[in-house]
């Protein structure tokens, strides 16, 4: 699809800000105005959007994306969203211990137990860690205390967080990026902590590093959504 309009900008739209295409509200794939409750963030928008020329690439517009995905999909679903979500911490990555090699076994307890140890702390919430990959069970009060959390996510914070635990495995890992305990780069590495001790020993393939790095950017864009949410 070729670019038609000329001019970009925002719009005070209600209690929010939208973006204007020659004037024009932007809308969703649905056909619902596209407003987001920060103006940092619909200046970020619309600056995707001016800067598509000659023609329109969706892949190149995240901040779009995640927008609308909150507006069309989060909004309606959102029951459903909550506890996809959620789950992630009845198996969260960080719980998954290796028994071997021992310097992995050190890696992980290193980088994986502080965010453990923080999540407990905020949501008085701890989880159990296992060695292997026999599911540990984890505590009822604990798995409410998580779903609660994200529930309490307004549905563009929770179409973020949903990005970033499916990209991430993690929905700890997740939650430390929205309280802005980790930042991107810091989310994906621990994320990928295991896969990257393996490539330090074998390699990596083309294939390998091109999924590593639809990962990276997912997390990336997910982290600059919230931050420009939090700007306001």
């Amino acid at each position: 699809m070729r670019r038609v309009y000329k001019t970009v900008g925002t719009r005070e739209a209600g209690a929010g800000w939208g973006v204007a295409l020659d004037g024009r509200p932007l809308r969703t794939p649905a056909k619902r105005e596209l407003t987001v409750p920060s103006h940092q963030l619909a200046a970020a928008i619309a600056g995707e959007w001016d800067a598509q020329d000659p023609e329109i690439v969706p892949a190149t517009m995240p901040l779009t994306r995640l927008a609308a995905t909150a507006i069309d999909r989060t909004a309606d679903r959102r029951g459903e969203i909550v506890a996809d979500v959620a789950n992630y911490a009845g198996t969260d990555l960080l719980c998954y211990r290796a028994e071997q090699p021992p310097a992995l076994a050190a890696r992980q307890a290193a980088v994986w137990q502080p965010l453990l140890d923080w999540a407990a702390g905020r949501y008085d919430a701890g989880l159990a860690v296992t060695a292997g990959i026999v599911p540990a069970a984890q505590s009822a009060t604990s798995l409410k205390a998580y779903a609660a959390a994200v529930a309490a996510l307004d549905d563009f914070r929770l179409t973020a967080v949903q990005a970033a635990t499916a990209a991430c495995g993690s929905l700890v890992i997740a939650l430390a990026l929205f309280e802005r305990q980790v930042d991107a780069e810091a989310a994906f590495a621990a994320s990928q902590l295991d896969e990257t001790f393996q490539i330090e020993a074998w390699g990596e393939d083309a294939e390998a590093t091109q999924r590593r790095a639809t990962l990276a950017a997912d997390i990336a864009n997910a982290a600059r959504f919230l931050e420009l949410l939090a700007e306001g």
